[in-house]
């Protein structure tokens, strides 16, 4: 059957987007495929269809319960009832029909920690897996060295699983990414398709200020003049909450969301974002995977955020519907300073590394008193079980040093006299082949294009999902 007969006739689809076919093509010829294909151009097709023609079932390894559910929906939606989500949410008794029915699902998602359980390793084994999926695999490296190194053992289960084919989608990485995944995924040779990154949709701007006051003027006065939704991004959960308030406070539609809220808290908040009950989400960077509302139109990031990738990633998920969308950087003296502290932060300290390979029987208690973080710990394990202490301390100081990197070309991206969108495609090792005529505040912007916020009466929305009940069941 064509591609596009098969496009039609399963999803409803009368084309591909740019790059899909291409991407399909080779997986269908059996290679391993590295994909570049920015945010809104639709990577999950590329797993998708090919998942009609392959034997066995698809693996789909991702990173968050958000992103796995938002998934999941979005296959039901066009009729896939064949789906499934393994996490720890699962009630015992669903987690029983799934495991005696694995081998009936097309599409698994699981997280890379739920991958590597001994138990699932095994569940996994007793069935046929055709293809491995490492969606928004620039995780790999961006999230595996940090805290979650249990994505750097995703090669691990490719011997168990009888080494299926590799697909690894992401809408961001450098060459030096992408080489991490190939080493990661353990991949040699695979077929990389790079779309061009840019989107001529986004148009970047910088605001600078003398101090932080002066900040949270400019942002009270912006979000009350222009349309939203919108996103407000914060380097820290407190500074999250508070820039939240504020808005609130100012009779705008806001709320706050970041990893230290309640599960359902956040879902909650997730949901009403997507319904149109709020205007603005001020979050740290835990928020955005998973979300796929088009309209967006507005992403700002009210302190700095610790790479251009981080940041393309945040930015990527406003305009998706083709519209104008406006990406604006804030900027205070001192700014630097938190930036700095963030992205030292990320990473275990001399300190950590050296109590826990102290304490190798029992490095739990470490965390329980107070002396070893928790997502430290999780990364010096890792490191422990392949080098001796003075290796983990090497390696963790290249890391940081790479981490400084990252900080200097935010630096730099706040500080250019030249063109941003240029400067953000070179950091990609990208050239710029063309720009749009709204492009960014170094080469003058159109603000015009950019709705008035239409006033209406807000509607005060519960903080929780438990404040939603008590006003649905008053006492």
């Amino acid at each position: 059957m064509e591609l596009e007969k098969l496009l039609y006739s399963t999803y409803g689809f009368s084309s591909f987007r740019p790059g899909q076919r291409e991407v399909i093509e080779e997986v269908l010829k059996g290679n391993n495929v590295i994909a570049l294909l920015p945010t809104g151009m639709g990577k999950s097709m590329c797993y998708q269809l090919p998942a009609h023609l392959l034997p066995g079932s698809v693996l789909i390894v991702s990173p968050l319960l958000s992103l796995m559910q938002d998934q999941v929906a979005q296959l039901k939606k066009m009729g896939e009832k064949s789906v499934v989500a393994i996490n720890s949410f699962l009630k015992p008794e669903d987690k029983e029909k799934i495991w005696s029915t694995l081998g009936n699902y097309r599409f698994i998602f699981i997280s890379p920690e739920m991958l590597v359980q001994p138990f699932v390793k095994k569940q996994l084994q007793r069935i046929s897996i055709s293809l491995l999926v490492a969606d928004e695999a620039h995780c790999i490296s961006q999230w595996g060295f940090d805290f979650r190194p249990d994505y750097l053992r995703i090669a691990e289960i490719m011997p168990l699983l009888n080494y299926p084919q590799v697909l690894a989608l992401t809408a961001t990485a450098t060459s030096k990414v992408t080489n991490e995944i190939k080493k990661y995924l353990n991949i040699s040779n695979p077929f990389i398709y790079t779309h061009p990154m840019d989107r001529k949709n986004l148009v970047y701007d910088v605001k600078r200020f003398e101090d932080q006051k002066e900040k949270i003027g400019w942002l009270k006065k912006f979000v009350d003049h222009c349309e939203g939704p919108g996103i407000v991004y914060a380097g820290t959960r407190k500074k999250a909450e508070q820039l939240a308030l504020d808005l609130t406070n100012s009779g705008l539609s806001a709320s706050f969301y970041h990893g230290g809220m309640d599960h359902q808290d956040r879902i909650f908040v997730q949901q009403q974002f997507q319904n149109g009950e709020l205007d603005w989400v001020c979050s740290t960077n835990a928020f955005g995977m998973g979300v796929h509302i088009p309209n967006i139109r507005h992403v700002i990031h009210f302190q700095l955020p610790t790479s251009v990738e981080g940041y393309v990633q945040e930015v990527g998920r406003a305009g998706r519907d083709g519209k104008a969308a406006l990406a604006t950087l804030l900027y205070a003296e001192g700014d630097e300073g938190l930036l700095e502290s963030l992205v030292m932060d990320e990473l275990p300290t001399v300190r950590e590394i050296r109590e826990v390979y102290a304490n190798r029987t029992e490095p739990e208690r470490l965390v329980e008193q107070g002396i070893v973080r928790e997502t430290a710990l999780r990364v010096i394990a890792y490191w422990q079980s392949r080098l001796p202490l003075e290796g983990t301390l090497l390696q963790i100081e290249e890391l940081q040093k790479e981490k400084i990197k990252q900080a200097e070309k935010i630096r730099k991206l706040v500080t250019i006299d030249g063109c941003i969108r240029q400067y953000i495609s070179e950091c990609f090792d990208q050239h710029l082949l063309d720009k749009p005529e709204n492009c960014c505040v170094n080469d003058g912007i159109d603000y015009s294009v950019f709705k008035k916020r239409v006033k209406k009466a807000v509607k005060v929305v519960p903080a929780s999902w438990k404040d939603r009940l008590d006003a649905l069941l008053p006492s």
